[in-house]
């Protein structure tokens, strides 16, 4: 009898957390307008699917970022270590084995996923600071290993005299880059679905439970360490993918891939879409592809300038006051004007 009076409010719990996880998941209707809006793209600017291409791939390099950084709270200046890996395995692999393009993404996704078990070990320990530098110091090794390795990758000329071929056989790259935008954007909506199953599950809450403090995550046997590497692993096949539709979708691989600025540019994506959501990754991605667009156009020589006028607004007010700035100003005034009404 006490053992039925016990169990009853157990699945009483375990119900209503799971009515809660189901709500939590359900599609939104903003995913299904950016969604429609993605795809139709397509139709309505043509002119446009290169441009459109640089979005979707810029959306699933930060999407991967925003999985350790906005859900474990890991901070990393070298993720960008991981894009150039699946792009350089992509490219390999197309070279000297198979240059079917989905092939080559399983690929460079285990690649990257390989590279990111590995080194996830080293971010076990130490603080903020010691991540943020360990990231970085591996990102920087091995975009000089890909500049010197001449016979392998190219050099600093880059690794070339290899061709996408059709993708699953059927459909062929064109040069308008219509056919690399659907196949960029398919699979930014695979990764993009199977990552937001992820951050719904009861996996995805103990990497937030994580992230909120690790030590009481650990009180109520969350092992941690383990989580760690594997959200890490997870965020590094998602970074190689990205960066095997960069090289299948330009037949070119050069030691850029692995720039400190690609880091960069993808926190800065984070700062402008917002972390923690998954879709602030893509938000941030056409912001920041769109502007960065408009600037070089409008002003060539100084448009990094705007980019970093656009940051330190955005560190210094915040996106959420940005965004209520029609509601904030009128509330400033009217305390500005009843002030001397107190005084007097």
């Amino acid at each position: 009898m006490a053992s039925t009076a016990t169990s009853k409010p157990i699945n009483t719990a375990k119900a209503e957390a799971h009515r809660v996880m189901r709500r939590r998941s359900r599609i939104r209707a903003y995913e299904i307008i950016l969604w429609v809006v993605a795809f139709g793209s397509y139709f309505l600017i043509p002119s446009k699917m290169l441009l459109l291409t640089e979005i979707a791939i810029l959306s699933l390099f930060a999407l991967s970022l925003d999985l350790v950084l906005g859900y474990v709270g890991i901070v990393s200046l070298g993720h960008t270590v991981f894009f150039g890996i699946g792009a350089y395995a992509a490219g390999l692999f197309a070279l000297h084995v198979f240059a079917e393009p989905v092939t080559g993404l399983f690929v460079a996704a285990a690649a990257a996923g390989i590279l990111g078990y590995l080194s996830s070990f080293l971010l076990l320990r130490g603080s903020d600071l010691t991540r943020i530098m360990t990231t970085l110091g591996i990102a920087l090794m091995f975009a000089e290993a890909a500049n010197q390795a001449n016979d392998l990758t190219g050099g600093a000329n880059g690794l070339s005299g290899f061709f996408t071929g059709p993708i699953l056989g059927l459909w062929e790259f064109d040069l308008w880059g219509k056919t690399g935008y659907l196949y960029c954007l398919i699979v930014l909506f695979c990764v993009t679905m199977i990552a937001r199953r992820i951050v719904h599950s009861p996996f995805g809450l103990s990497l937030k439970a994580i992230k909120a403090n690790q030590v009481r995550a650990g009180m109520i046997a969350i092992p941690a360490r383990r989580r760690i590497v594997s959200a890490y692993t997870i965020s590094a096949v998602f970074a190689g993918i990205a960066g095997a539709l960069l090289t299948q979708t330009t037949s070119f691989v050069s030691p850029d891939v692995m720039a400190f600025h690609r880091s960069a540019d993808v926190l800065l994506v984070l700062v402008i879409g917002g972390t923690g959501y998954l879709y602030g990754g893509i938000f941030g991605a056409i912001a920041f592809t769109l502007i960065k667009d408009a600037l070089s156009i409008a002003t060539p020589q100084y448009w990094m300038f705007w980019i970093g006028l656009l940051l330190v607004i955005l560190v210094m007010f915040g996106r959420e006051r940005l965004s209520r700035w029609a509601g904030i100003l009128p509330k400033r005034l009217t305390r500005k004007t009843h002030a001397p009404e107190g005084q007097t």
